[in-house]
This record gives C-alpha cells, sequence and structure tokens, in this order.
C-alpha cells in the first residue's frame, strides 16, 4: 500500500453519523459569507455524496465535486492533522 492510499484511507465521510472512508470532495461556499474564491471541504463516501451534494445545491454551495485522489485540497488533508477530521479550508 502507498503512502498516499494510507493518508487517503484515513478519511471518512462528513455525513452525520458515517464513518466510512471517503471517496469524494465536495468543495463550496456560501456567497453570503465567503469571498468568491474561497472553498470548503466535505468529503463523502460513494453512499453518501449524492445527499451531501444535493444539499449544498439546493443552497447554491456547491461549486465542483472531484475524486478524493484529484481534490486540489487533498494535499492540506494529508499535511495538516490537528485539526477537524471532517472540513478544512484552503
Amino acid at each position: 500500500m502507498s503512502e498516499s492510499d494510507t493518508s487517503t484511507q484515513a478519511l471518512i465521510c462528513s455525513a452525520r453519523g458515517c464513518h466510512a472512508p471517503a471517496e469524494w470532495s465536495l468543495r463550496w461556499n456560501n456567497p453570503r459569507l465567503h469571498q468568491p474564491e474561497r472553498r470548503k471541504t466535505w468529503l463523502a463516501c460513494d453512499a453518501h455524496r449524492s445527499y451531501l451534494n444535493d444539499f449544498l445545491t439546493a443552497r447554491g454551495f456547491l461549486r465542483e465535486v472531484t475524486p478524493l485522489a484529484e481534490s486540489p485540497t487533498l494535499e492540506e488533508w494529508t499535511r495538516t492533522k490537528n485539526g477537524p477530521a471532517h472540513e478544512r479550508e484552503e
């Protein structure tokens, strides 16, 4: 198992009560609170991807969805392990 495989396995889905490994990165912002270029990240397992996607889309917050391995914030997630496990800011 490679180092990147190990680091992404430790990341779990952001859905309440879910402990499944994250597979997706949902990048979003609230335009009333955040600058347009700012992104927040929720992680999703395959089972909760559409639920979290729909939740953010209904509010006009969702900006992009990428596989976790391709997420621009993955490096930050793996480099900083002292913060909250479910959400990171870019």
